[in-house]
């Protein structure tokens, strides 16, 4: 398997030991907002950030990007914003587009530029990644965005479609991707949920972004 000039074998074992974070506050209580219970029914809704109950419903079931960001920055022992000021700063570095009620995004490339100028991450946007380079990625000490079908938390036989929902790639073996899904369900597929390579296939879309530490020097 070849990541950029460095050819790395597909047979070691790494999990990387990043924290986990829900898109919604009450991670206890996902299955109920995924079947149709109101965000601003969340207890623990204002642990977003957001003004309002209403703000926090609309930008809940829209933050997956923001989750796997919050994990990683948990993961370096950077300070961690909470979810709702974080996507604001993300609308305004053009991460994400907002008109009336329809977001576009997480836009890679402008998400990437602004992960490394705020936070001083090692962020590439990959608008073409094959899944055998990202076991290469993670060995190489990064994580991993990627973009999927949200079944992939019941690992559903025949979903829709590629893509449209993210997790983090915090670990990877010959076998299995392991996954933090920030809409995952609890003590199933929220947190280290291992995904073997050949089911990934029909929920991976084949483009993410990778993170980590900052390789640039400061002075």
């Amino acid at each position: 398997m070849r990541c950029g000039r460095q050819t790395v074998a597909m047979t070691s074992v790494i999990t990387h030991k990043v924290p986990y974070y829900s898109q919604w506050e009450s991670a206890a209580l996902v299955p109920q907002f995924i079947s149709g219970t109101s965000a601003a029914e969340d207890p623990l809704w204002q642990k977003s950030g957001a003004d309002s109950r209403e703000e926090y419903a609309f930008w809940a079931p829209r933050v997956c990007g923001m989750a796997c960001l919050r994990m990683t920055l948990d993961w370096l022992g950077r300070d961690v914003p909470p979810s709702v000021p974080l996507v604001r700063e993300a609308l305004e570095a053009g991460a994400y587009v907002r008109t009336g009620d329809e977001v576009k995004g997480l836009i890679y490339a402008p998400f990437a530029d602004w992960a490394r100028t705020r936070f001083g991450l090692h962020a590439r946007s990959r608008p073409d990644l094959p899944a055998q380079e990202v076991h290469a990625e993670i060995a190489a000490g990064q994580v991993v965005l990627l973009s999927v079908h949200k079944t992939i938390r019941t690992l559903d036989p025949a979903p829709p479609h590629r893509g449209g929902h993210l997790v983090l790639a915090v670990g990877a073996s010959p076998e299995a991707v392991v996954l933090h899904n920030p809409s995952g369900l609890p003590d199933r597929s929220q947190q280290f949920h291992h995904v073997p390579w050949s089911s990934l296939d029909r929920f991976y879309a084949g483009r993410g972004v990778v993170l980590g530490p900052s390789t640039e020097k400061t002075t």
